[in-house]
């Protein structure tokens, strides 16, 4: 069970909760357009200077509706040691950092039939997780982070570190490693969070460590100044903007287009001068590498974006789905389950609370449980299964919605789709992003568990710690 601390925690945070919920329903929907955040959260700021390993920046890449996102670029993306010198002079020695992932599991469950059974060793290393997917009990020794950077991006820290840049000095060979991308949703109900909140920043953070992946955490607009469908629309949006970019470099790479700066860098342009490759994700990312991570709300927006990727299909290209996270979806429903009539007075989002947010976020006259971005099984409007990419699930034990959620993920199991669910036992919604719980074992265990199956399917080589 949670601690007393969580416990008390969690009575306040719902009732502040719920006063924040019942102001906004008092907004028109003409105030605050294009509102992204909610004054009075705690924010982190973005940094290009390597900060325990990871440059961010925020673009703003619609003004006109104030979409925006957040890169998490890792330093692993620079030269190693062993190359010659990077854009900022030479290459400097580092420590190498090994994050090991933990990997043992206690109290696990397959949703495949069968228990898998637990060494000692393994119940006094964990004993907060259970997984309904196999394959993974064996440490991995294998997995190990190094990112060494070059002299201007330094050590954490490091007094007078210039911001990275990411331009290429003009006729020199790229020295960089080409990462996978990962898309982030942030939770909130569709009314609050953001993607530069502290507790996300750490998030994204965390994961762009443990996947060694660029992190692009997007900033949606919020309900209710911007109902349903917005939040959906901007997050395919935000794919479809990485394709531009990918297909924007590889026009200036074929035409040798580009503008000559003073300092002996360039930047690329498109034909009409009017849209400026994003230099980090030109320099480090590989869009056809993509995942989609989705917390709570959020996870309804990936799994959104993954039906809308799969029917644009080519359209996208270079951009590719290969594989999307859920974690602890925010599904609903009008016939209730077990979990949404036991636990309809969880920690920290009831049941009541949750159902506010939806009449906050659903238009006004089509407020219903089987709406289509609240009910994912309804008859007729089930996503495109056997074309839909591999898709894991993260539930907590205490959580109203965790049992339609785990349907979810049997319906694409169904049809052949890699769709493991992960449990994790006395565990509450939004227990590996939460502000007060991200320090949490579990909520480490749970980051580690999420890096141990994304390697799967963005590793170059296919073994899910090789690239």
């Amino acid at each position: 069970m949670p601690s007393v601390g969580v416990k008390l925690y969690s009575v306040f945070f719902k009732l502040l909760l719920k006063h924040r919920l019942y102001n906004q329903a008092q907004v028109t929907d003409h105030e605050g357009h294009g509102i992204t955040s909610r004054s009075g959260s705690s924010t982190a700021p973005a940094s290009a200077a390597f900060i325990d390993g990871i440059a961010t920046k925020d673009i703003h890449i619609n003004t006109l509706t104030n979409l925006s996102i957040r890169i998490f670029l890792p330093e692993s993306s620079l030269p190693s040691n062993s190359s010659p010198s990077g854009p900022f002079g030479n290459s400097m020695k580092d420590a190498d950092r090994t994050e090991e992932l933990d990997a043992s599991i206690n109290y696990r469950r397959s949703s495949y039939g069968g228990a898998v059974e637990s060494s000692s060793e393994q119940i006094n290393n964990n004993s907060n997780r259970r997984s309904s997917y196999g394959g993974i009990g064996e440490k991995d020794r294998g997995f190990m982070l190094v990112p060494n950077g070059v002299e201007a991006a330094g050590k954490d820290k490091r007094v007078g570190v210039p911001n990275y840049r990411g331009y290429l000095p003009a006729n020199s060979q790229p020295l960089h490693r080409k990462l996978p991308i990962i898309f982030q949703f942030h939770g909130g109900g569709f009314v609050a969070g953001s993607k530069d909140s502290a507790a996300n920043d750490f998030f994204c953070r965390r994961m762009a460590k443990l996947c060694d992946a660029i992190v692009i955490a997007v900033g949606y607009r919020l309900a209710p100044e911007n109902r349903y469908p917005t939040a959906f629309e901007d997050g395919f949006e935000a794919v479809k903007w990485l394709a531009k970019q990918a297909n924007l470099a590889e026009c200036s790479k074929s035409l040798v287009q580009g503008i000559h700066r003073a300092d002996g860098h360039r930047e690329i342009v498109d034909n009409f001068g009017a849209s400026v490759v994003e230099p980090w994700l030109a320099a480090h990312g590989d869009p056809s590498r993509c995942v989609l991570l989705g917390v709570s709300s959020g996870a309804n927006i990936a799994d959104h974006v993954a039906r809308k990727a799969v029917q644009a299909g080519k359209l996208l290209e270079p951009v590719k789905v290969v594989s999307q996270v859920l974690l602890y979806p925010f599904f609903i429903g009008s016939t209730p389950t077990h979990s949404e009539i036991k636990l309809a007075n969880s920690y920290f989002y009831d049941k009541d609370t949750c159902i506010l947010a939806w009449k906050l976020f659903l238009p006004e006259g089509e407020f219903s449980f089987d709406h289509v971005a609240a009910n994912p099984l309804i008859p007729g409007r089930e996503p495109p299964f056997k074309l839909m990419p591999p898709t894991l699930t993260v539930v907590a034990e205490l959580d109203w919605m965790r049992d339609r959620a785990i349907a979810y993920s049997e319906a694409l199991r169904k049809v052949k789709i890699d769709a493991p669910v992960l449990e994790y036992k006395d565990a509450v919604h939004e227990f590996a992003t939460l502000d007060i719980l991200l320090k949490s074992r579990q909520a480490e265990a749970c980051a580690e568990d999420i890096a141990i199956w994304v390697k799967k399917y963005i590793s170059l080589k296919g073994h899910e710690f090789s690239y």
